[in-house]
């Protein structure tokens, strides 16, 4: 009927390559049913488990919220591959879903892996206590000196993992080098872009494999979901979707229509977060009481220069120290006004 025409196949949904439309206008019309459902302009919620038998002759086509291509999963998709320029996209329950499932896609038992020395603390103790019980092995480097990358390397490393943004000291590496040291020993290079947004920065189009997103932060923006992305070409996400039918970690399709909201009031609010971090980041900086500053905007970063290199931004993230350490720290935050 109606809907299986409007919704089900991919070629009614509303497609956009580069040179079509700007950023700004894929977060609005990218995905989105065309034509409408019924005339509906926001996306409709298929809240439905599963959906009726169509021919199909694999499992993976079967339409079912764990497969991830229930209506909403396919537009929610459509939308994040063509404001990152990939190819495919994959959407998962949280952000660590997103990061567990796409590395469990690419190591396996007897495999190595390089990751930058400062991590989300969540990945970080994934890659320390979980992946040694696969059998999969680590070695944390400094993505900051490109000196000490070879002397990680194994015959078996299969992968290079880092964030465009680190979290928490607020870091960019040298991005370019990274990706070049990747395509020079043949390994999946992946970078968790949550702390940058595709606004900042596009890891798909500079040469990274996979592009990671914890969309509970800049992607949703309204803190009323917790939900993960993956973004990379069409081979990559099939082998990632199907670790992840496995695993289970889907994200519900109500979930997927507040995220597809979300999306579209992004860029304007990046805009004024950045331009917020900024002001606020000279304010601390110049504060008596305050021993340290982490914001890639500042001259006195350093990572100030690899920042205008490669990001068109410097994000919305800060940490900073207080004079006094810990219980200075906590009464700090006792005290604060406006803490979310």
């Amino acid at each position: 009927g109606f809907m299986r025409k409007n919704i089900f196949l991919d070629e009614r949904i509303t497609h956009m390559t580069d040179k079509d439309f700007s950023i700004d206008t894929k977060l609005i019309h990218a995905g989105e049913p065309n034509p409408r459902i019924k005339g509906a302009v926001s996306m409709p919620i298929f809240q439905s488990s599963n959906f009726e038998y169509e021919g199909e002759t694999s499992y993976d086509s079967i339409r079912y919220i764990r497969l991830n291509n229930t209506p909403n999963h396919v537009a929610l998709h459509q939308k994040l591959a063509a404001i990152s320029g990939a190819e495919a996209a994959l959407v998962t329950s949280s952000g660590m879903s997103a990061i567990t499932t796409a590395l469990l896609a690419f190591l396996k038992s007897g495999d190595h892996i390089m990751a930058h020395n400062t991590l989300y603390g969540g990945t970080a103790d994934y890659v320390v206590h979980d992946l040694p019980e696969y059998g999969i092995e680590f070695d944390f480097f400094d993505a900051m000196n490109s000196e000490d990358w070879e002397s990680k390397l194994k015959s078996n490393t299969k992968v290079i993992y880092i964030e465009t943004i680190t979290n928490p000291l607020m870091d960019v590496a040298k991005l370019d080098a990274v990706v070049q040291f990747a395509k020079k020993h043949n390994l999946v290079s992946m970078i968790d872009n949550t702390f940058a947004s595709p606004l900042l920065f596009s890891p798909i189009k500079n040469g990274f494999d996979i592009s990671l997103h914890s969309a509970t932060k800049y992607l949703n923006g309204h803190s009323d979901i917790v939900a993960g992305a993956i973004m990379g070409s069409q081979a990559h996400i099939s082998q990632v979707n199907s670790k992840l039918i496995h695993l289970g970690g889907s994200l519900d399709p109500n979930a997927c229509f507040l995220l597809q909201r979300g999306m579209k009031t992004m860029s304007l609010r990046m805009e004024r977060q950045c331009e917020n971090a900024m002001e606020i980041a000279h304010f601390l900086e110049n504060h008596p009481k305050i021993t340290q500053v982490n914001y890639p905007g500042l001259k006195s970063s350093k990572s100030y220069e690899n920042a205008k290199e490669f990001l068109c931004g410097f994000g919305a993230m800060i940490s900073f120290e207080l004079e006094g350490g810990v219980a200075v720290a906590d009464a700090f935050i006792q005290r604060l006004e406006f803490a979310i």
